[in-house]
C-alpha cells in the first residue's frame, strides 16, 4: 500500500469553533483552512496551550479525528490527562490556540479495494473512521474492533456502526459489549472479512498484541503509536522507537516524523524505551563499551 505524499505543515492561530463532551473525552473543532485540505487519516496536530507567557512550554500532540476541507475545519478528540489537557478543556468557542498541522506519516491508503480491520483502544479510535471512509470509497470492506476499560471510555461506536455491520465492541469490565480485550475478537474478524490489512491506534501493549495476531493471520499491521512527543517536528528525539529496517538493521526512528504510523511487524515493541545493544550506533551511546569497528 503506497505511502501518501508528505504535506507541508502550517502553523497558524486557530479559532475554537466548538468544544463538547464526548463520553469521557472532549471533541474540539478548530478553524484551520490552511491545513484541512492536506490531512490524511493518521496525521496529527500539535497545539501550544497557555499563550506566550505560559509555563507550559511543550506543545501537545493529538490525532486528527477528521478534517473538512470544504468547511476549513479540523476535529480533535482528547482526554484530560494532565495540566495541559485540563487547560485545553477549559477553553470556550471563540478562544484561539496556536496550531501546527498536519504532522507525521499517515496510514497508507490502498489504490484499490481491500479488506481491512480497524482496531481502536479508547479514543485511539479517533483517526480510524476517516480511514474507513477512504477504504470504502475505494470499494473495500471494513470491520471495527473497539475497546476500552469502561463504557464511557469507548469512542465512536455509533460512527463505526454507521459505516459497516462488522463491529465488535469490548470493555474490560463488560459494561458495554463483550467483556474482554480487543485481541479476543480480532482473529475472527480478520477471517470473516478476508482482511489483508489491520490498522490500529491505542496503547503500546495493545498495538504489540494486535500486530502479533494480524501477522499470524497473514495480514499486514499498520500501527499508529501513542508515543509522548515534546516537539512534534523531529528535533528533540524524545519520541524514538527501535524499528527494524528493510536491511535488517535496527535504528531509532522518530514517531513524529517516521510515524506515528509504523509497520507493526518492524517495531521492536519489547525494546521500546530501552537502548538495544544491536541498535545502529549503540556503541557510541553506551559509555565504556568497546566499539565493534
Amino acid at each position: 500500500m503506497p505511502r501518501q505524499p508528505r504535506p507541508t505543515p502550517v502553523q497558524r492561530t486557530a479559532e475554537i469553533l466548538s468544544l463538547d463532551p464526548a463520553g469521557a473525552y472532549h471533541r474540539l473543532v478548530l478553524r484551520a483552512e490552511d491545513s484541512a485540505a492536506s490531512v490524511s487519516p493518521g496525521h496529527f496536530a500539535a497545539l501550544a496551550i497557555g499563550g506566550r507567557d505560559s509555563a507550559m512550554l511543550l506543545r501537545r500532540a493529538f490525532s486528527i479525528h477528521r478534517a473538512d476541507p470544504a468547511a476549513g475545519t479540523i476535529e480533535l478528540v482528547f482526554a484530560e490527562h494532565g495540566r495541559g489537557t485540563r487547560a485545553l478543556a477549559g477553553h470556550r468557542p471563540g478562544d484561539t490556540v496556536d496550531l501546527i498541522a498536519p504532522l507525521g506519516t499517515p496510514f497508507p491508503l490502498p489504490d484499490g479495494p481491500v479488506g481491512a480491520v480497524l482496531v481502536g483502544g479508547g479514543y485511539g479510535s479517533a483517526p480510524l473512521f476517516a480511514l474507513a471512509e477512504r477504504i470504502l470509497d475505494r470499494g473495500g470492506r471494513v470491520g471495527f474492533v473497539l475497546g476500552a476499560a469502561t463504557a464511557d471510555r469507548l469512542f465512536g461506536v455509533g460512527l463505526a456502526r454507521s459505516l459497516t455491520r462488522h463491529v465488535a465492541v469490548v470493555t474490560d469490565d463488560g459494561s458495554y459489549g463483550a467483556r474482554g480485550r480487543v485481541t479476543e475478537p480480532l482473529a475472527a474478524m480478520i477471517r470473516e472479512l478476508g482482511a489483508t490489512e489491520v490498522h490500529s491506534c491505542g496503547p503500546m501493549p495493545m498495538l504489540k498484541a494486535v500486530t502479533g495476531i494480524a501477522t499470524a493471520e497473514g495480514a499486514r499491521s499498520h500501527t499508529a503509536v501513542e508515543e509522548a512527543m515534546a516537539c512534534g517536528i523531529g528535533i528533540c528525539m524524545t519520541c524514538v522507537l527501535p524499528v527494524v529496517g528493510k536491511d535488517g538493521v535496527t535504528r531509532f526512528l522518530r514517531s513524529c516524523t517516521s510515524g506515528p504510523v509504523f509497520d507493526g511487524a518492524r517495531v521492536r515493541w519489547d525494546d521500546a524505551g530501552t537502548l538495544p545493544p544491536d541498535l545502529e550506533g549503540a556503541d557510541a551511546m553506551h559509555p565504556g563499551r568497546e566499539s565493534a569497528r
